[in-house]
């Protein structure tokens, strides 16, 4: 992937949840007995830990390579297949409206189909809408950044992106204990409806990981899909048996995208080249130090 350079996951991930679960954890605990809000400082510093640690690595591992193609995969808009990226923009909202209609004959409310007047959640003094965003932001620069990259260099895309899947919905475990959290909402409203949460990252965390594949490896995309995704979800009022409904419906377009492009989860190619050619065949940006 980067020559003269062997990623390290295991202490990239193993770092990330240690320090987010303890920024989490001890958020969790102050959202219940501090009115002051300095526990969204914690859950602010948890949410960005994917990306400082991914920095940290990247910037201290002494390879200019690696450094180029972050940067590279950041802000090179070359990388970006614009067919791609509209054709999921348009995929995500359908899913919801889809999930939405066939939970109709299980009495399912047409208001569904109506706007949500506020967000399902509460982030403190930070508001909601900012919330989705920056989530967006420094999780992909982080996983993507690093993380994801780091699990391909040494598995298949598919192994890859179910691993990465699987970890990337563990990691917002301690979620489901902070007061006013969208995830402390739906476990105290019925337990199975956060368990529907943890396993609906898993293929929306594969479909992620494939178009950010198709677009260049390119963050910005990833960024911009995550924000598609957080938004889709709050945009109507979607009740939570619908949401379970529409895990399967992004499980079965996960399976299609899976059916449809098996050469590509299972290549090894990027196993035997010494340099990550995507970038290049997509038209990379030099960059210099």
């Amino acid at each position: 992937m980067i020559p003269n350079y062997r990623y390290k996951p295991g202490a990239y991930y193993i770092t990330i949840f240690i320090i987010t679960y303890a920024l989490w954890f001890s958020g969790a605990y102050l959202s219940f007995h501090d009115d002051s809000g300095l526990y969204i400082l914690l859950m602010l510093l948890g949410m960005m830990t994917p990306f400082l640690i991914a920095l940290f690595m990247i910037f201290t591992s002494k390879n200019s390579d690696l450094k180029k193609d972050f940067i590279n995969r950041f802000i090179n808009l070359r990388l970006i297949n614009p067919k791609v990226l509209l054709a999921f923009f348009l995929i995500m909202p359908l899913t919801v409206l889809v999930s939405i209609f066939l939970s109709l004959p299980f009495g399912g409310s047409t208001s569904q189909f109506q706007f949500a007047e506020n967000y399902s959640f509460s982030s403190g003094f930070v508001p909601a809408f900012l919330t989705l965003i920056l989530a967006s932001i420094f999780e992909e620069l982080g996983w993507r950044g690093y993380g994801f990259e780091s699990l391909q260099s040494r598995h298949t895309f598919f192994t890859a992106s179910i691993v990465f899947s699987i970890l990337w919905s563990l990691w917002h475990f301690p979620l489901i204990f902070v007061n006013h959290f969208y995830q402390y909402e739906i476990f105290h409203e019925n337990i199975w409806y956060a368990v529907n949460f943890f396993v609906s990252i898993i293929p929306m965390g594969v479909i992620i990981s494939w178009i950010y594949m198709k677009n260049g490896k390119s963050v910005l995309a990833a960024i911009l899909i995550h924000i598609c995704i957080n938004f889709s979800q709050e945009a109507l009022q979607m009740t939570q048996f619908a949401k379970c409904i529409e895990t399967v419906v992004v499980t079965i377009v996960a399976a299609i995208i899976f059916i449809s492009d098996k050469e590509m989860f299972f290549s090894k190619e990027h196993f035997t080249t010494g340099v990550d050619e995507l970038p290049r065949m997509t038209g990379s940006l030099e960059l210099t130090e």
